[in-house]
C-alpha cells in the first residue's frame, strides 16, 4: 500500500521518514521553489515554554516531541552524515518590567497546574540571568527559563530529512503542483498542473497553505491562513549565547537571528522597514552590543495557522484513506511527527490520541 504525501516541507518529510521506517512505501509530491515555504523561513526553535497555555493537550504534545528530539537528531545525523547543530541547553523569555515578570510567572504557573505540576520552569532575576547570559543589557528586568527548550539549524534539518527519505527508498518528486484530487472508493487520483496523474492508496495532505484549495476536495474544512513573520540575521560574532529565546538565538555559523514579528497581511512575504527597525531595536534592548552589529540578511515568510493556532490532525470522514496534517510548529513537532504520527496513520494500537486536534473543534 503506497502512501502519497502531498507537501515536502518539514512536516511532510518528517511523516514520510517515519512511515518509511515503519516499512511503508512513500511518494512525496513537492511544489516549486516559488511556493510559500515556511520550512525555509522559520526560526529553528524546538520550543516548549508557554506553548498550550490555554490548550493543555498541545502543551503535552509539544513536550512529548521535545523529549524525542535528541534521539531523533542523533539518528538523522548518523544516517545522513549531516550535522543538524541541535542544542538543548534550555531557553529564556526576556521580561522588561516587574509587571511582565508577574504576568509571565502567572501564565506558566497556571499551565503547570493544568499539567498536574509536571512543567519545569523558573523565574530568573536580572542578576540570576546574568550568570547564564552576562551580555544582557540594563533594560532586561529578568526572564523565565525552561530547561526543555532547544534549537536546531532548520535548513540542515530539511536537507537531512530529504536525504533520509531517499536513503530509505522513498521517492520525492519536486516541481509538482497538485491541482485536483479525485476521490474514489478506495483510492484517490491526483492530477497535477502538468496533467500528470498519481494514484494513492493512502493520502496525507501536508501541503501547508496549499491545503486551502485541496482539503475540501477530500472533505476537510482545511481552515488554514497565512501569518507573516520577519527575520533578521547579523554578521558572524564570537559565540556568546547558549540559550535561545522566542526572539533571539545565535546560530551555529555565529550570526544572531532576530525575529518573532506577527502580521496578518495575507499572502504577502515582503519585508517592511518599520518591522525590521522594531526587531533590531528589541535586539539592542536585550543585548546593547548588537546595536553596532551589521545585518547581513533578512527575510519574511508565512506561517501556516489554524483558527486557534494549534495543529490539525484529521482523518477524512468521507474518504477513509485520506488524512490532513498541518501545524505552525513543524520544527518542534518534527520528532513526534516522525516517531508517533505514522502509528496514527496506520491505526496502530499504540497510536497517540489526537482527537483533541481534530477539525471538530472548529
Amino acid at each position: 500500500m503506497r502512501t502519497i504525501v502531498v507537501g515536502g516541507g518539514v512536516v511532510g518529510l518528517s511523516l514520510a521518514y517515519g512511515l518509511l521506517k515503519a516499512g511503508q512505501p512513500v511518494l512525496v509530491l513537492d511544489g516549486s521553489d516559488g511556493d510559500f515555504r515556511a520550512s525555509r523561513g522559520n526560526f529553528g526553535l524546538v520550543w516548549v515554554q508557554g506553548k498550550g497555555a490555554d490548550f493543555p493537550p498541545y502543551a503535552r504534545w509539544t513536550r512529548t516531541s521535545a523529549k524525542l528530539w535528541s534521539g531523533f537528531a542523533k539518528e538523522l545525523e548518523e544516517l545522513t552524515n549531516l550535522k543538524l547543530s541541535y542544542e538543548n541547553k534550555g531557553g529564556v523569555e526576556y521580561c522588561f518590567s516587574a509587571q511582565e515578570m508577574k504576568e509571565r510567572k502567572a501564565e506558566l504557573s497556571a499551565l503547570r497546574d493544568k499539567l498536574d505540576g509536571d512543567y519545569p520552569f523558573e523565574m530568573l532575576s536580572a542578576e540570576q540571568l546574568k550568570k547564564k547570559i552576562p551580555q544582557i543589557g540594563p533594560k532586561v528586568y529578568g526572564a523565565s527559563y525552561c530547561p526543555e527548550d532547544s534549537h536546531v539549524n532548520p535548513l540542515s534539518l530539511l536537507r537531512a530529512l530529504s536525504q533520509a527519505v531517499r536513503m530509505l527508498g522513498g521517492d520525492i518528486r519536486t516541481n509538482i503542483r497538485v491541482m485536483e484530487i479525485i476521490p474514489g472508493e478506495n483510492q484517490a487520483e491526483l492530477i497535477t498542473e502538468n496533467s500528470e496523474r498519481f494514484v494513492a492508496d493512502r493520502l496525507v495532505l501536508a501541503a501547508g497553505l496549499g491545503a486551502q484549495a485541496l482539503g475540501p476536495q477530500l472533505g476537510f474544512k482545511a481552515l488554514v491562513r497565512p501569518q507573516q513573520g520577519q527575520v533578521l540575521i547579523t554578521e558572524k560574532m564570537p559565540h556568546f549565547l547558549d540559550h535561545p529565546s522566542g526572539t533571539l538565538r545565535q546560530v551555529n555559523e555565529g550570526g544572531v537571528q532576530i525575529g518573532a514579528s506577527k502580521a496578518e497581511v495575507g499572502l504577502n512575504d515582503h519585508e517592511d522597514v518599520l518591522t525590521t527597525a522594531s526587531l533590531a531595536a528589541h535586539a539592542a534592548d536585550v543585548f546593547p552590543m548588537l546595536a553596532n552589529a551589521q545585518i547581513v540578511r533578512s527575510w519574511a515568510a508565512l506561517r501556516v495557522m489554524s483558527p486557534d493556532g494549534y495543529p490539525i490532525y484529521q482523518r477524512s470522514d468521507k474518504h477513509h484513506y485520506a488524512w490532513f496534517v498541518t501545524c505552525h510548529s513543524g520544527i518542534t513537532l518534527a520528532a513526534a511527527h516522525c516517531e508517533l504520527l505514522p502509528r496514527w496513520i496506520m491505526s496502530k494500537n499504540d497510536a497517540p490520541d489526537l482527537s483533541p486536534f481534530s477539525e471538530a473543534r472548529f
